[in-house]
């Protein structure tokens, strides 16, 4: 059965208050926002079909009701409106997004920082790997007789260094002729021609040296095998003790285990999906049942796509987390594309 325009603007109301003051609404607090006047029996005749629709629920202890996964969904299909940012928070999102880090793994982390604090839920983000990733650069870099470190560029334009103890020690000539080597022999191929080239060269490189690069392509060849791998980051966890559906500790601490030890099943979208909302039940991972999930997609660049996502309650504000989490992709978009990142949103947005 369709809902009515007047089932479909209480339980707008319900809703919204709800995710407002985390209590359940009466028929008092809902005849009050109503555009029209309904007298309070309508009003619970009405909620009594919305519960019996399974849009609403009523707790036990409560005459209010309280919203159901089914009624979240509907709202955000076809209720919630479109909310613009403020400038106040468009200038918010900007600052942020003005990083200035050398390492893509070292913003993605950050990028995940930072969408927890726009929004106070735990959040996580995910850059997806390099299939067929390969060594644009070496650089071999003495620290003393003993010791180098070695600095490796892959072709996504990840920096990655160790600091490598030679047996044997090397000093700063052989290391030139061993980086000059590298970078000749070594880039733009896959681990295993890296491994055969190796042995080719095992019979024509003196023995000492023949150990420090092979400990060095043993290190490129873990820097591939990483960069092949989906990265994910999680942070804000201890946000979900502030949520008054989380004073239960062992449910807070389910959720949060879950969030630090299991984040290979942390949600990803469809490729091609900008967005994706999971309410509740949507969410197949037992321990996310009681939340929901909001996931933004962005573009790194060379066929790479990153991922911001926020956890929060089932009653969390839809609109403004969307609305953030797509403006502050769209910035990330923009700056991994090496356009400015200040985003100079509509002019409908920047009215405070």
């Amino acid at each position: 059965m369709d809902l009515t325009p007047r089932k479909k603007e209480i339980l707008k109301v319900v809703i919204e208050n709800y995710i407002s003051t985390a209590e359940p609404v009466g028929s008092k607090a809902i005849a009050s926002q109503l555009t029209s006047k309904v007298s309070s029996a309508t009003i619970r005749n009405e909620l009594a079909d919305l519960v019996e629709m399974g849009y609403l629920e009523q707790p036990h202890t409560s005459a209010g009701r309280i919203p159901s996964p089914k009624g979240y969904r509907l709202y955000v299909n076809e209720l919630m409106e479109q909310r613009a940012l403020s400038l106040q928070e468009t200038e918010e999102i900007n600052r942020a997004l003005q990083m200035k880090m050398q390492e893509l793994d070292g913003v993605i982390s950050k990028a995940g920082q930072m969408a927890a604090a726009l929004v106070n839920y735990p959040a996580y983000a995910m850059a997806s790997g390099t299939p067929g990733l390969t060594v644009q650069r070496f650089d071999l870099l003495p620290v003393d007789q003993g010791s180098f470190i070695a600095v490796v560029m892959t072709q996504d334009s990840r920096v990655k260094s160790r600091l490598i103890r030679s047996e044997t020690g090397v000093d700063a000539d052989q290391l030139a002729a061993l980086a000059a080597l590298l970078n000749a022999q070594f880039t733009g191929v896959d681990e295993t021609e890296m491994n055969h080239r190796l042995m080719d060269l095992s019979s024509k490189t003196p023995g000492p040296l023949f150990m420090t690069l092979s400990q060095t392509i043993e290190y490129a060849c873990s820097v591939i095998e990483g960069g092949e791998k989906n990265k994910v980051y999680t942070t804000g966890a201890n946000n979900i003790l502030k949520l008054p559906e989380f004073r239960d500790a062992d449910k807070a601490h389910e959720l949060m285990s879950f969030m630090v030890d299991n984040t290979e099943n942390l949600p990803v979208p469809p490729a091609g999906t900008n967005m994706e909302i999971l309410i509740g039940p949507e969410n197949v991972n037992e321990a996310l049942r009681d939340t929901s999930v909001v996931v933004a997609s962005y573009d790194i660049g060379d066929n790479m796509r990153g991922l911001i996502g926020v956890v929060g309650p089932t009653r969390m504000d839809y609109a403004t987390v969307a609305a953030r989490l797509s403006y502050f992709a769209e910035g990330l978009t923009k700056m991994f594309g090496k356009q400015d990142p200040l985003l100079p949103g509509p002019k409908e947005e920047q009215k405070t």
